[in-house]
């Protein structure tokens, strides 16, 4: 009997088609398992469906923002503790002060060097 561990699901959320498939690219090239969604609607969908191991999710997404998204996974408890990875171009810290209160657990600036956003899912992964 072998104890393959199964590949990572990951929820990748961004309203840019070029952003989703850079990191389809390079979390399917370390062996995650990569769903995508281009609006925070539909990444609630997606999430309600098929809850990943971890979402890494926008913050400026028109309809929708990231945080709204946040706040509605971390306030039902069948997704509260699905961790989450906020990427955005904000550098203030007012909009990552507002992102960690929300609940995410990481965020990381865009762009997001591949070294380091491999390192943060592993981070949490190992902790989950």
């Amino acid at each position: 009997m072998t104890n393959a561990k199964s590949p990572t699901a990951i929820l990748a959320v961004d309203d840019d088609d070029l952003n989703l498939k850079l990191l389809s690219y390079t979390l399917s090239g370390a062996g995650h398992l990569v769903r995508t969604a281009l609006s925070g609607a539909e990444a609630l969908t997606s999430v309600a469906q098929h809850p990943p191991d971890l979402i890494l999710l926008d913050v400026m997404m028109p309809g929708m923002c990231g945080y709204e998204v946040l706040s509605v996974l971390k306030s039902q408890e069948s997704t509260r503790s699905i961790p989450v990875i906020m990427l955005t171009s904000l550098e203030d810290e007012d909009s990552r002060t507002k992102g960690i209160a929300l609940g995410a657990a990481q965020f990381l600036s865009k762009p997001t060097r591949r070294v380091e956003l491999l390192a943060a899912i592993a981070a949490l992964l190992k902790r989950a």
